[in-house]
């Protein structure tokens, strides 16, 4: 089953993030590349309409992650497997520091 997030910009849909069988895929939603305050969500990821494809995580999304005694607390709080790197994005980055948060779908 692939899972997807809505990843978020200073409260705005950027775009979104999903989980397939040949790996990860960030795209930027259209409607935010269009509008005035289009702004990139790292310099790794600049605005563009063509997704962006990895096997892995792209170390931007990995870095919203929480890491060390608070990965410890999440992990053992909502009995996730810190190895599940999307799971632990879904589920702990909707509230994250900084302007870009992450909002698990149900698709």
């Amino acid at each position: 089953m692939a899972r997807s997030g809505k990843v978020f910009f200073k409260n705005r849909l950027a775009g979104v993030i999903e989980e397939t069988d040949a790996g990860y895929q960030f795209t930027y939603d259209t409607t935010y590349l269009s509008g005035p305050n289009a702004h990139p969500l790292s310099v790794t990821l600049p605005l563009r309409t063509d997704p962006y494809l990895s096997k892995t995580l792209h170390p931007f999304f990995d870095g919203l992650i929480p890491e060390g005694w608070l990965l410890s607390i999440v992990v053992k709080n909502w009995k996730l497997n810190e190895r599940d790197r999307m799971g632990l994005l879904l589920t702990v980055c909707r509230d994250c520091i900084g302007a870009v948060s992450v909002e698990g779908t149900n698709e």
